[in-house]
């Protein structure tokens, strides 16, 4: 009998490669974005690669940490326009340019989604599917509710029928795994160690990046710089 493996993580925006390793090491990731959105985080930025080493590319959605993450709206602004311009003018040299660039173009031409848990899960679910990663997504609240943080990620597990639960490093700090046990679920720890480099533009190479840095300089080879991708 096949055991369903569940993360539960909060969304990124374009994340570094070692989130969609813990995607496709799973059956199902829970996005949990009805908690409090945290500023200067992941949530709204991450890093590319520029002639000046690693950059941020920020979504300027201010600093009120007074709501959640799937309450936080995307601005009406054009930092759309001012993120492909980044793209373009840092990835356009890159070998896997013109295929990446054709991906990402409906996210920064087509204001589609309107807060911010719709854009990242859209660019997720579209470089998941680049990568022919077949892990389903889906929210928090697609599930009932509970209260506490470990008996909320116990009983999402509990409800999406898991019974192996993967968390990244970080948590062992809190995280009360005798709750999991105490259901049957066992808890694995993620390891993002061991990555290899691959050719990246501009100068020292740099691991803490967006995906979009892999995509646009290896293509479909990208796996191969993957744990996805390695047996």
């Amino acid at each position: 009998m096949t055991v369903k493996k569940i993360a539960i993580v909060q969304s990124n925006y374009i994340p570094w490669k070692g989130y969609f390793d813990l995607i496709a090491a799973v059956d199902e990731l829970i996005l949990y974005d009805d908690v409090q959105f945290t500023k200067n985080d992941w949530r709204n930025r991450n890093k590319i690669k520029s002639p000046r080493g690693p950059e941020w590319l920020s979504i300027p959605v201010g600093q009120n940490i007074s709501r959640r993450v799937r309450d936080v709206v995307l601005p009406d602004t054009d930092w759309r326009a001012e993120h492909w311009r980044k793209l373009h003018a840092y990835y356009h040299a890159a070998a896997h340019y013109d295929e990446i660039a054709q991906l990402l173009a409906p996210f920064y031409h087509e204001a589609k989604q309107a807060t911010l848990t719709e854009l990242n899960r859209a660019l997720i679910e579209a470089i998941c599917g680049y990568l022919q990663i077949p892990s389903k997504i889906s929210y928090a609240w697609d599930y009932s509710s509970a209260q506490g943080k470990t008996e909320r990620l116990v009983s999402l597990c509990e409800q999406a029928g898991a019974g192996v639960y993967i968390s990244g490093p970080a948590a062992k700090n809190y995280l009360k795994t005798e709750w999991f046990a105490a259901k049957q679920i066992d808890v694995r720890w993620f390891d993002y160690a061991g990555y290899p480099e691959y050719p990246q533009l501009h100068g020292e190479f740099a691991h803490d990046v967006s995906v979009l840095d892999l995509l646009f300089n290896c293509g479909k080879n990208a796996r191969n710089y993957m744990q996805c991708g390695r047996p």
